[in-house]
């Protein structure tokens, strides 16, 4: 139209997403036209119909790649602060199998954190201090699920780099907690770790809209 400036489309960029079975985050890129892929050991949720974007396998190799956008969830199992209360506070300084088990967690989440690309989101609960030692250094970010949209809460931390904090997208007022500590009165019975580690759709969203 005359008079009016045309706005040029957002270059498609190249998305990884490390260590997601759930094609969450993966697919909330892909619906804005992106190049996104996902890897992880787990076979990928089925049906799905972007199954080729998965990449079953060790994410190491594709670290190395380079990529416009790197979004990890290397895993928290032995890194979290909670795992330290399910396994007795302490155990993992003076247990050496627990011990290395947090050195090979520690060790792929660095590689996660330097990725071959300019712009990496690292997601992970909070740690346990023996981990954020190792780590070398603390997230840029925490947020939860009922800034977008979801009555849960759920502590998420997000180490950036080259990326703005994500915005609330939809605060809502939590009704409990995601993930029961056994003692709350209310609870959803997220008890399987695999349906815990997914990415909240809100959440998703808002990461292929304010970094895509």
């Amino acid at each position: 139209m005359v008079g009016m400036e045309t706005i040029p489309p957002k270059p498609r960029m190249r998305v990884l997403v490390a260590c997601e079975f759930s094609n969450t985050v993966r697919d909330a890129f892909l619906r804005r036209g992106h190049d996104a892929y996902s890897c992880d050991l787990e076979r990928a949720d089925y049906p799905n119909r972007n199954f080729e974007r998965h990449i079953r396998g060790d994410v190491r190799p594709l670290l190395r790649e380079r990529w416009d956008l790197v979004i990890a969830h290397p895993p928290c199992t032995h890194l979290a602060a909670s795992g330290a209360v399910a396994h007795s506070v302490g155990s993992y300084q003076y247990n050496p199998n627990k011990h290395k088990l947090m050195l090979n967690g520690a060790a792929l989440f660095i590689e996660c954190l330097y990725a071959n690309s300019d712009r990496i989101c690292v997601e992970n609960p909070i740690m346990l201090g023996k981990a954020k030692d190792l780590i070398g250094v603390g997230p840029t970010q925490t947020i939860q699920p009922w800034w977008f949209g979801h009555q849960y809460s759920k502590a998420t931390c997000l180490w950036l780099t080259r990326l703005p904090p994500l915005v609330p997208t939809n605060i809502v007022n939590p009704i409990c907690p995601w993930v029961s500590s056994g003692t709350d009165k209310i609870r959803i019975g997220k008890v399987d770790p695999k349906e815990r580690s997914r990415t909240f759709q809100g959440i998703a969203d808002a990461m292929a809209a304010q970094w895509g």
